[in-house]
This record gives C-alpha cells, sequence and structure tokens, in this order.
C-alpha cells in the first residue's frame, strides 16, 4: 500500500525539485492537531495517485531550512510542485475534495 516519502532538508531536492512526477508537499509537525486530522487524507491521495502524483511529507521541526525556503509559516501547509517549481499551495487541514481539485489542475 503505497505511502507518502518522508523527505528532509536534504532530500528535498531529489525527491520534489527534480521528480519527474507532479509533487504535492505536506508540510507538517508532529504536535500540530490539523495535521494529525488531514494525515488520513493525504495517505488516501499517496493510493489513488500512485502513478500520477508523488506525496511526500516534512516534518517542519526536524527540517526547518525547506521551511524556511518556502515561508512556512502555518501548517499544515500543502504545495504542489510541477517540473521543479511550486505551482499551488493549500494551506490548512482541508477537505479532500479541495485537494483533489488542486490536482486535477496540475494533472
Amino acid at each position: 500500500m503505497p505511502s507518502p516519502i518522508q523527505v528532509t532538508d536534504f532530500s528535498f531536492e531529489k525527491e520534489v525539485v527534480n521528480s519527474e512526477k507532479l509533487v504535492l508537499v505536506d508540510f507538517w509537525a508532529p504536535w500540530c492537531g490539523p495535521c494529525r486530522m488531514i494525515s488520513p487524507v493525504i495517505d488516501e491521495l499517496a493510493q489513488e495517485y500512485v502513478e500520477q502524483v508523488k506525496i511526500v511529507k516534512i516534518n517542519t521541526d526536524e527540517n526547518p531550512s525547506i521551511s524556511a525556503e518556502y515561508g512556512i509559516r502555518s501548517i499544515p501547509t500543502l504545495m504542489l510542485f510541477k517540473d521543479g517549481k511550486r505551482v499551488d499551495t493549500v494551506i490548512g487541514a482541508v477537505p479532500k475534495s479541495t485537494l483533489t481539485n488542486a490536482l486535477k489542475k496540475y494533472l
């Protein structure tokens, strides 16, 4: 069963920026209640879009460099990257349909 890939400051470029697939990045932290609420939705998307979208998670507490580089101020923040560039951002624990619609725009 596919699940999101855990990335770090060091693996972010390889897994996200250099990816040939559309990438959904979940910026989260273990203490964040809304992050825990949206986590099952992220897992579902990882299964449903396994062929089309790479889904990764980055713990903002453990990886402050990437979080700062992308100006993460609130979590969860979900960003879509296509061809190495950020193309969309969704902030907060949003319904699955919001994320699905965002993904479909770039597939």
